[in-house]
């Protein structure tokens, strides 16, 4: 079968690792197009497709035209929504781009819901040929979710994955985000960027971490702090959440054990976890993050070497 993978900005090789030792295929690519890489004849991957993909063409297509409206109005005729990747012939993209029904391509303001409506991928190749696919693997234009930041505000710039895998959760489970009502528990919580996140939510945080979080998190009525070990509390001392949040470094393997503790005391609670790669990649382990019944495992557009477990309901 013909597809494309466009990984995330600057990690290409994780995405070319991840399709040889997570799906034991070496082929090379037929043809690079900036980051974006194409298979003319690729095994079918049923449905699994690589994390480090930001989003997969899945039934790419050749186009060759002669004028911008030429090609805006070829890629209409086959549906609404499109976005590009471009990597060459900007303003000619730009152009095209102009052309065809709107759809945003600015950095978001969180909160922000995204539309669950198919959007395709176009590529210009040079002025008069792009590589397009109206079917692919994500509702986001060109899988990407950037945020506007905030850089006075929030104590580490870590409070941008929370602001993600929220809106992830949102779009793939319809998940409302927490709120006034909600009781959360973050594990390893200093600097205080997730926690930053939730109270702006208007949710109570219970957080944990050997050293403090930011002082105007510490005085926040909103927020109870703890100096402990997180991993090391059990549920009965913390008592009743309704999210459980953590972005410890820690192995793979402990995380696994510590959201199974978790799961035990209760199947239903919403979690968002990072799960930090020390080394190189156990994807059997990740697999059986991925199989926990409710499990999304994503790769966030603010992710490096790490995923993000989501179990929302």
């Amino acid at each position: 079968m013909k597809i494309a993978f466009l990984p995330f900005p600057e990690q290409t090789e994780l995405l070319i690792s991840e399709l040889e030792t997570r799906f034991n295929i070496n082929l090379k690519p037929s043809a690079r197009y900036g980051q974006l890489l194409y298979y003319e004849d690729f095994p079918d991957l049923k449905g699994v497709y690589p994390y480090w993909a930001r989003t997969v063409m899945l039934e790419p297509f050749f186009l060759n035209f002669k004028t911008i409206g030429e090609a805006a109005n070829n890629l209409k005729e086959i549906q609404r929504n499109w976005a590009p990747y471009q990597y060459t012939c900007f303003r000619r993209a730009q152009l095209i781009q102009e052309k065809l029904p709107y759809i945003n391509l600015k950095d978001r303001k969180f909160p922000v819901k995204i539309p669950q409506s198919p959007i395709g991928l176009y590529t210009l190749i040079d002025e008069n040929n792009l590589i397009a696919s109206a079917k692919t693997t994500s509702y986001l234009p060109a899988g990407s979710l950037p945020f506007i930041e905030d850089h006075e505000n929030p104590p580490s710039r870590a409070y941008l994955k929370i602001q993600e895998s929220l809106t992830m959760a949102n779009l793939l489970n319809g998940t409302p985000l927490p709120d006034s009502n909600s009781r959360c528990f973050e594990a390893g919580a200093c600097p205080g960027g997730w926690t930053w996140v939730l109270i702006n939510l208007g949710a109570q945080v219970y957080a944990v971490d050997r050293a403090e979080l930011a002082p105007e998190l510490m005085s926040n009525p909103l927020v109870k702090f703890q100096a402990h070990d997180a991993f090391t509390l059990k549920p009965e001392e913390i008592g009743p959440i309704d999210w459980l949040f953590s972005d410890v470094i820690c192995y793979p393997e402990r995380l696994f054990e510590w959201i199974n503790m978790w799961l035990k005391y209760n199947p239903n609670l919403n979690m968002i976890c990072t799960i930090k790669m020390q080394g190189s990649i156990n994807w059997p382990l990740i697999q059986q993050f991925a199989d926990i019944p409710g499990s999304k495992i994503v790769h966030l557009n603010y992710n490096k070497h790490e995923l993000t477990w989501i179990h929302t309901h």
